[in-house]
C-alpha cells in the first residue's frame, strides 16, 4: 500500500502564519515530480510547533489539494495517546489515506508501554498506520520482537518509517515481520542500502527539493537498473547530507527559499539556517545542477 517516495512536506510560513498559497505550488510540484505520497505535519512540517487548529487545518488542506492524485499520509503522533487519539480520527475524517504515528518522545515509556500505546491508537482508527521509528528525536527505540507482538494486535499497522540508522535492526524487523510491515526509509542517505536489504522506499526530505530525481532511485532499484540508481544515489548523496546541517527541517527550508518555492521562516525554538552553512548548502545545490 505504502511504497515508493513520500515526501515529508515542510510546513510554509509566512509572517508567522501558514502560507496556504505556497503550500498549493508545494503540492503542485511533488505531484508533478511523480511521488508517491506526501507527508504532512511530521518532523519536516514543524509539528510540534502547530497548534491543535493549524494542524488539523493543515492536514484538510493538504488532503482537498492533492485531490487523491497521491497518497496522503497526516503526522498524527503523541508523546500523549489521547492527543495521538485525537489528531488521528480527525486525520480519517478528513479523508488522508493512513496516519504517521512516532515514537511517544520525553515520556521514555518501555516497550509495553509503547506496544499498548500504539495499539489504542491503530484501534481508534480504520485507515492504515505508519510506525515512525527515530530514537534520536523521542529517546526510546521500538525494538523489532516488540513491533511483531504489535502486529498481533492492531493488522492495520502496515508500514514504519525506520530512523534508527541501524541497517542490522531494520534487517531483524523484516526478518520478523515479512510481508506483513512495509519498511520504509527514514533516511535518504541511507535510501539504497534500505533497498538492499528489503525496504520499499523512503519518506524523504529532501524530496521537497528533489522530487523526481529521489522518485528515479527508487524506480531504476525496481526495474533491475542497479548500476543506474546506484549511480544517481551517490550523485544526491551530497545534499542528503546537506539537509542535516542543523537541525531538520532548518536545512530544507533554506533550500526550499533560495529555489523560491516559500519563505525560509521556521518557528522557534528551531531558527533560521547560519550564514557559514547557507553558503555551503547553496553550493552544494549548484554543484547538483538545482537552478536558484
Amino acid at each position: 500500500m505504502f511504497e515508493g517516495v513520500f515526501t515529508a512536506l515542510v510546513t510554509p510560513f509566512r509572517d508567522d502564519k501558514i502560507d496556504y498559497s505556497a503550500l498549493e505550488a508545494i503540492i503542485e510540484a511533488q505531484v508533478k515530480g511523480g511521488v508517491d505520497g506526501v507527508v504532512p505535519v511530521g518532523t519536516t512540517g514543524e509539528s510540534p510547533t502547530l497548534s491543535f487548529e493549524e494542524h488539523k487545518e493543515y492536514v484538510k488542506r493538504v488532503v482537498t489539494l492533492v485531490n487523491r492524485r497521491v497518497k496522503v499520509i497526516a503526522g498524527t503522533g503523541s508523546n500523549s495517546t489521547r492527543e495521538a487519539v485525537h489528531l488521528s480520527q480527525a486525520a480519517q475524517e478528513y479523508g488522508v489515506d493512513g496516519v504517521l504515528l512516532v515514537n511517544p518522545y520525553y515520556n521514555r515509556p518501555p516497550q509495553r508501554g509503547l506496544v499498548a500505546h500504539f495499539e489504542t491508537v491503530a484501534k481508534s482508527i480504520t485507515i492504515p498506520v505508519v510506525l515512525y521509528n527515530i530514537p534520536s528525536r523521542t529517546g526510546i527505540n521500538f525494538l523489532p520482537e516488540s513491533i511483531l507482538e504489535l502486529l498481533d494486535r492492531a493488522p492495520n499497522v502496515v508500514a514504519i518509517k525506520e530512523a534508527t540508522g541501524d541497517l542490522a535492526q531494520m534487517m531483524r524487523v523484516i526478518e520478523l515481520c515479512g510481508d506483513r510491515l512495509t519498511l520504509l526509509s527514514g533516511d535518504d542517505n541511507l535510501l539504497l542500502p534500505v533497498l538492499a536489504i528489503g525496504g520499499r522506499g523512503v519518506i524523504s526530505v529532501l524530496s521537497n527539493v528533489l522530487p523526481a530525481d529521489m522518485k528515479k532511485i527508487v524506480t531504476l532499484y525496481n526495474e533491475g537498473k542497479l548500476d543506474e540508481s546506484r549511480k544517481l544515489f551517490y550523485k544526491i548523496l551530497p545534499l542528503c547530507r546537506a539537509m542535516f546541517y542543523e537541525t531538520n527541517p532548518i536545512p530544507v527550508k533554506a533550500a526550499m527559499e533560495m529555489m523560491g518555492r516559500c519563505t525560509g521562516d521556521i518557528r522557534l525554538p528551531l531558527v533560521r539556517l547560519a550564514d557559514e552553512h547557507r553558503a555551503k548548502l547553496r553550493q552544494a545545490l549548484v554543484d547538483y545542477g538545482v537552478r536558484l
